[in-house]
Parts: C-alpha cells; structure tokens; sequence
C-alpha cells in the first residue's frame, strides 16, 4: 500500500519532515495527484486529527473517502510530540483522543485504518477504537544528510516495540502491526525487527522517500562531474 502525508511534501523538498501549510487540504490536494497515476494499489491518507479548523471528524472522514483513499492513519500524530504538548492540546479538546475518535470513526465506517502509537497506553486506546494495524513509532528516522541522530538502537527499538504490541494484544488478539522510524531506516534494520517482533510490515517515510533519493542525487552528479574535459592543444 501507498501512505500519503502531507510532511512527505517537506521531504520531497529536501527538508528534515516538517509539516508546512495546512496538513489535512494538502493531503487532499495529494489525492488526485496520486490517483492520477495510481490505479490497483491502495492508497492510505494521513488525517491531522487535531486541526482547529475542522473539528467535524466524521465530515473530514467522508472528505478524505470521497477524494479516493482507500483508508487513513492518524498522521501528522500528536502522540510523538513530547508529553507537556500532549497535555496542553488535550485540555482544550485537541490532544490524542481525537486520533482515538478518529480511528474508531473509520472503523464505524468500515475504513481501513493504520494507527501510529508511541506508547502502550497510545496502543490500548487504538486497539479499542478498532485501528485494523497499529504502527509503533519509535521516533524521527535517522540518517541521511537531515535525518535525526539521537543515538537509539536497534535493540531498544525492538524493546519498545514489544511493549507497544503486547499492550495492544491485551485489547484485542487479531490486531496487526507494523513498525517506523528511530534506527529503522535500512531493509537490514528490519530483518531483526521481524525476527524478534510481531511485526509483519514496515511503513516507510524517510527511509524510502528521502534517504534513497539523496544517495541517488549525490552519486549520479559525482558520475558526471567525474568525466573529464576533452583535452585541447
């Protein structure tokens, strides 16, 4: 399947992944683009819950439906954002229960849904809301030439992500999950992922749309600034 963020853009631009402008419209706008020239792969949409500016989830819902995706994941997350800003949006009404209600829209709807959670409380809630996957997220992939280095290890990504999916199979036994970011950036990174985890996919951002490209860049221009100069006399 294709997940479509509206921080890809960022990416693409060459920047650290950032979200800029209006998340939700730019998503949308993305949609037609990508159906343009996709037609046989699934296409999830990444709904900014917590915007101010459309507090109808069930009418976002329907919006991102109707412009052709074939489901939705809670992105750009709340949940990665650091407790004291999780805090604040939440006592306005805008913290991570609405990622919660979205989830449990779509399931309501019978729409597909990946769920990013960042913690075992985060998987509880989103496996109750009925998210078909849930993805722990172990932090901002690291590597490439603006990729976060904040030192994690394979192992503790590992650790983490055990205690995120046992936390969400004591909800429910059926959920699925896959895996993102922190020291997951390689195809090798996974292999021990899916060895020692019940992972069974991997969602990549960063690791496939950025790193790659830049290396790809990088080598074809040093290829032709390789080539000499024919010489003259």
């Amino acid at each position: 399947m294709l997940v479509v963020y509206s921080t890809g853009l960022s990416r693409l631009m060459g920047l650290p992944t950032s979200r800029i402008g209006d998340s939700n419209a730019r998503t949308l706008e993305l949609a037609a683009e990508i159906r343009n020239v996709v037609s046989s792969v699934p296409v999830v949409g990444g709904i900014e819950a917590w915007d101010p500016l459309r507090l109808d989830l069930d009418a976002l819902l329907d919006k991102f439906w109707a412009a052709g995706f074939s489901g939705v994941i809670n992105y750009p997350t709340i949940s990665t954002m650091g407790d004291n800003w999780r805090d604040r949006r939440g006592r306005v009404g805008l913290g991570f229960e609405r990622e919660v209600e979205l989830i449990a829209l779509a399931r309501k709807k019978n729409i597909f849904s990946l769920a990013y959670v960042a913690s075992p409380q985060d998987a509880k809630a989103m496996a109750s809301a009925g998210a078909d996957c849930i993805v722990p997220h172990v932090g901002a992939t690291r590597g490439g030439l603006v990729g976060h280095e904040d030192g994690q290890s394979i192992k503790e990504a590992i650790r983490r992500i055990n205690e995120i999916n046992a936390a969400a199979r004591t909800v429910r036994s059926d959920v699925l999950s896959f895996c993102h970011g922190g020291a997951i950036a390689e195809p090798e990174d996974t292999i021990e992922v899916y060895r020692t985890t019940a992972c069974v996919g991997f969602v990549g951002a960063s690791s496939i749309e950025r790193i790659p490209i830049e290396r790809a860049v990088k080598t074809a221009a040093a290829e032709f600034k390789a080539v000499p100069l024919p010489q003259t006399h």
